[in-house]
């Protein structure tokens, strides 16, 4: 099935963004992350390709900032693909290369024109650590 054009759209935009995108499909399935997310995933989206939402959702272990796991229902991206609003989050994932990262996520739903859900796409960034 081809993807619809919003979506086809905002991927190229994510090519020229500087900050981490993530693009995922009305089911949570991860269809894209941009270079400066090859940083915090760890490895180059065209090494992981796409991936199915139970995949990514528990891939990089997101923990709250007690250390506590996050239920993939409680993401950002997630959030923002059942409500059909905004969401944001703090919290920590580990790359897959291993490395723990703490960051800001935002995300957003994407919504065609009929009103139909056609996606989400997260934001995210490193948070910097107080000394």
């Amino acid at each position: 099935m081809a993807l619809p054009i919003q979506i086809v759209l905002l991927r190229q935009l994510a090519g020229y963004l500087g900050v981490p995108l993530f693009l995922a499909d009305p089911k949570g399935d991860l269809l894209f992350y941009n270079e400066p997310a090859e940083t915090i995933v760890g490895l180059r989206f065209e090494e992981t390709g796409a991936m199915p939402a139970q995949t990514w959702t528990s891939i990089f272990t997101p923990i709250d900032e007690q250390g506590q796991p996050i239920p993939p229902e409680h993401l950002p991206m997630i959030i923002a693909l059942t409500t059909q609003r905004p969401a944001a989050k703090r919290f920590y994932i580990h790359g897959m290369n291993g490395v723990r990262r703490h960051v800001q996520s935002t995300a957003i739903p994407i919504v065609g024109l009929q009103g139909e859900l056609l996606g989400a796409a997260s934001l995210l960034w490193e948070v910097e650590e107080c000394a």
